[in-house]
């Protein structure tokens, strides 16, 4: 386990943002359910995405992996009917191969790290239990056993829990024999994740008819078909750097497809809605800042980038709220509860709500000690506060942005960030 002491300084220059964790989840899925050869293209390796191409390995599917691209053929996919899958900490991975998994007759062994077992994943058990799927689990940890064939027919979900159970199902149902609906029963969180899972499947030949957002009708007997694919852009990690600029790090932006369906593209129109202003430059994008004013946010359908955000909150002036957030909760860490103690501890004053946060702008934060709580998007967080902060900001467990951004320090040092490592032991 490494500590980083980063010194107070302001960064720049320019930056190209990692391909979307999002997209590339949904496009090695896709690729791995046609028959025959698919090119992924803009490929970052992060510890989720090698849980997502280890998983459909095991499935059978033939993957090669290259520097920056992937070649998947799925003609073999399925062809293994007793599984163990390893999803590290990836609930993308756990929730997204649940349902593919048992496309077919299986037996699946699913096993993972840190939180993730203690996400929710009694939607599935529901669908088990009526379908008479077999299934065995241990209380907080991921040891998912799975014995059966998921049928095609109607699925009630809910909305509020996790876009990721719908996703799963929308990969899967499409190669049931039967035809299928999605019902969704709360209001659904998210919407921007689904909108790139159905991107996705229409990419490779799948077609979902979408009744806003309420109910998913899905035909049967689909086919997958290859096709070669590049991944975008990702927003959830441009966010650090908009929100950089916005407290006056001068950063050119690079790769970002301002038409994107990614949800967190949000945090421009929230930037803006402070004061700041995204501009063209040199083939990107700055981020010009301005006097930050305090805003109300709807998290709800952006959780991701919460943390940075609310950074950019604790430096405007007056009060802000950021609410429907209590998802926050069941991600890496409890982020709400970790957002708010890490502003207080560097000089901000915030306040944790059971399902919002309140943030009293203040003008400067001092810097000192803060956790990272072993979770990649509060390090990142933490190392863009440095920059605005009087005095050293120390952070434990940098290692944790392997899982999304495994290339961000690297990243930060090229624009000026200042630090030194400290190896504290296991």
């Amino acid at each position: 386990m490494t500590q980083i002491a980063i010194t107070p300084k302001k960064i720049k220059g320019s930056i190209q943002v990692p391909p979307s964790k999002s997209l590339a989840h949904r496009a090695i899925i896709c690729a791995s359910l046609a028959r025959g050869k698919s090119i992924i293209r803009n490929i970052e390796y992060s510890k989720d995405i090698e849980a997502t191409i280890s998983a459909m390995k095991e499935l059978g599917t033939m993957i090669f992996q290259y520097d920056d691209y992937l070649e998947i053929d799925g003609t073999t996919t399925f062809f293994r009917n007793n599984c163990e899958i390893d999803c590290c900490e990836s609930g993308s991975t756990l929730r997204f191969i649940v349902p593919i998994s048992i496309v077919y007759n299986a037996n699946v062994h699913f096993r993972g790290e840190g939180r993730l077992g203690k996400r929710p994943l009694d939607v599935y058990y529901h669908i088990f239990d009526q379908q008479n799927i077999s299934y065995l689990y241990r209380e907080n940890v991921l040891d998912l056993y799975i014995r059966g064939q998921l049928k095609g027919g109607e699925f009630e979900i809910p909305g509020h829990v996790s876009s990721q159970f719908i996703s799963g199902l929308l990969f899967a149902l499409p190669l049931m024999e039967n035809d299928s609906k999605i019902k969704i029963t709360s209001p659904l969180q998210s919407k921007g994740y689904i909108d790139l899972t159905i991107q996705m499947l229409n990419q490779y030949g799948i077609k979902i008819i979408n009744h806003d957002y309420q109910e998913f009708i899905i035909q049967g007997c689909q086919h997958y078909k290859p096709c070669d694919y590049s991944v975008e852009a990702d927003f959830s990690q441009a966010a650090f750097y908009l929100v950089a600029g916005a407290l006056g790090n001068d950063i050119h932006i690079k790769g970002l497809n301002l038409k994107t369906q990614q949800g967190d593209k949000e945090v421009v129109h929230i930037l803006e809605q402070m004061g700041c202003c995204l501009t063209p430059c040199d083939g990107g994008y700055k981020m010009y800042p301005s006097v930050l004013n305090a805003v109300i946010i709807d998290g709800s359908q952006c959780p991701d980038i919460i943390p940075v955000v609310a950074l950019a909150c604790a430096l405007s002036q007056g009060v802000s709220q950021i609410v429907n957030i209590e998802r926050l909760r069941i991600k890496e860490c409890d982020r709400l509860k970790a957002t708010v103690e890490v502003i207080n501890q560097l000089g901000g004053i915030a306040m944790e709500k059971e399902d919002s946060m309140i943030i009293q702008g203040v003008s400067s934060l001092q810097g000192g000690m803060v956790s990272s709580y072993n979770d990649h998007r509060m390090a990142m967080m933490e190392a863009i506060a440095s920059t605005i902060c009087e005095d050293v900001v120390v952070i434990d467990q940098k290692e944790c942005v392997q899982k999304s951004y495994p290339s961000f320090w690297e990243h930060f040092e090229s624009l000026g960030g200042d630090f030194d490592e400290f190896n504290m032991g296991d």
